[in-house]
């Protein structure tokens, strides 16, 4: 118990909070803090078709005794509720003999009963709902994942569809590209925003709205990913897309495999989407008073008006594919959900020289490269595509010609040297055409000046 026992009274509120969800209590909620009314935690539970209140109080003490179970049993009295309620005392240590004794004879777990959870307790209903406390708080523990892969292709299938577009690149030549598999954790918090605003006129604005909140939980703080993503979390193929991770060894269908840690506890992700959407449901609205007076209200919701219904863990698998061609590694990534992926980084449509990502490409087998059309070139013996960045080169003709090496070069330059005067010419066509336009224009000059035309 020496981790339960680094929290404090508060952050035993919120572990317990996070528990009592993952049992599959509803409407799970802490009370006011600051008043001491003998309950923390307000809930509920549904016993053979009946809804039934819970009150619980949390005690982050070595021993209980009677008068704290004595005093929830009035707090459970007292507690306004429309329907049969009861009451539980949860604590980090032990409960006293009388305590259990009292206890007992109010019932346990029946309406109008109190019902005790002590440490022993605690480790046992985390063992069974898959909770692990670390550094004093509660972690949670995800066995869930969307599908890395397409459920019936191969695992560098979208490696070979991402090079297809490029020219002078046959997949069968191709290595077989290092992938990695990164699970990170996301949460989705389902919530419900009702709010009405009033003033004497009468009511202004009202909000009724759902919402599905993906957050990205891996560092201290949560981040909204990017639509794609949100897409193929809460897609409706996403539910379909889901494996139980410890059904499918993914270690060894990647060459790396890293499972992230999810960074705040459920009760910290809920309380940060609880202000975000209390943040996106704010406007302003402009109305007209009893006295013909235009008035100018900004409407939030309270804290109170936003409630969580669902708190989703699951990883998102980011693909990496590193693949070796020639002098150049290329990155292909992506977010994957079964058969959907969502494109992260794509170097196979992008210049190696320009950073161009817009055009065609063509692969230089010489160097590895890939290239824009303004960085390719044709060698001029192997009559192959050759980038301008490994490419030797010599003007002939006054052209600039482009070859794979210098042995290349030096095979030109003799056959270069062996060509006839019109051969040579030929080499820049454009120079050809342009000289005996040339020739054409003074001959036709020359006819002229002596009168035979």
């Amino acid at each position: 118990m020496a981790l339960l026992d680094e929290l404090s009274g508060y952050e035993f509120e919120d572990l317990m909070e996070d528990v009592f969800r993952h049992l599959g209590y509803e409407n799970v909620r802490q009370s006011a803090r600051g008043a001491d009314e003998g309950r923390d935690i307000l809930m509920e539970e549904v016993v053979d078709g009946r809804r039934r209140a819970v009150v619980v109080e949390c005690k982050h003490t070595e021993t209980v005794s009677r008068p704290v179970v004595q005093k929830l049993h009035s707090a459970v009295a007292t507690y306004d509720y429309d329907g049969p309620k009861r009451g539980m005392v949860v604590t980090t240590g032990r409960f006293t003999a009388p305590a259990r004794e009292y206890a007992a004879d109010l019932g346990g777990t029946t309406a109008g009963g109190i019902e005790l959870l002590d440490g022993t307790d605690l480790r046992e209903i985390g063992d069974e709902i898959g909770m692990d406390l670390y550094n004093g708080r509660i972690e949670i523990l995800c066995d869930e994942s969307l599908r890395p892969t397409h459920p019936t292709a191969d695992r560098n299938a979208p490696v070979f569809e991402a090079v297809q577009p490029v020219e002078n690149l046959e997949p069968a030549t191709i290595p077989t590209p290092d992938t990695a598999l990164v699970l990170e954790p996301t949460v989705t918090v389902s919530a419900d925003t009702n709010a009405t605003f009033e003033t004497s006129v009468g009511v202004i604005h009202s909000i009724d709205e759902t919402d599905d909140l993906v957050l990205l939980a891996d560092g201290d703080l949560p981040r909204v990913p990017g639509a794609t993503v949100q897409s193929l979390v809460t897609g409706a193929e996403s539910r379909s897309a889901r494996i139980a991770l410890e059904e499918h060894d993914l270690e060894t269908r990647f060459d790396l495999c890293e499972r992230k840690r999810f960074g705040q506890t459920e009760t910290e992700y809920k309380e940060w989407a609880v202000e975000r959407l209390r943040q996106a449901h704010t406007t302003t609205v402009h109305y007209t008073g009893g006295n013909n007076v235009d008035y100018e209200k900004t409407c939030t919701p309270k804290v109170s008006d936003v409630t969580v219904r669902d708190i989703d863990p699951v990883y998102v698998p980011h693909v990496r594919s590193q693949l070796a061609l020639g002098e150049y590694d290329y990155e292909f990534a992506y977010y994957a959900a079964g058969p959907s992926r969502a494109t992260t980084a794509n170097e196979f449509h992008e210049c190696v020289h320009c950073a161009s990502d817009d055009g065609s490409y063509t692969y230089c087998a010489n160097c590895g490269s890939i290239n824009c059309d303004d960085h390719i070139r044709t060698e001029r013996l192997e009559n192959e595509p050759v980038c301008t960045g490994c490419a030797v080169t010599e003007r002939f003709a006054l052209k600039t010609k482009y070859f794979y090496d210098e042995a290349n070069l030096e095979r030109f330059r003799e056959e270069y040297e062996d060509m006839a005067i019109h051969e040579k010419a030929g080499e820049n066509v454009a120079l050809a055409a342009g000289s005996v336009l040339v020739a054409l224009l003074f001959a036709l000059f020359v006819l002229g000046s002596v009168g035979l035309l």
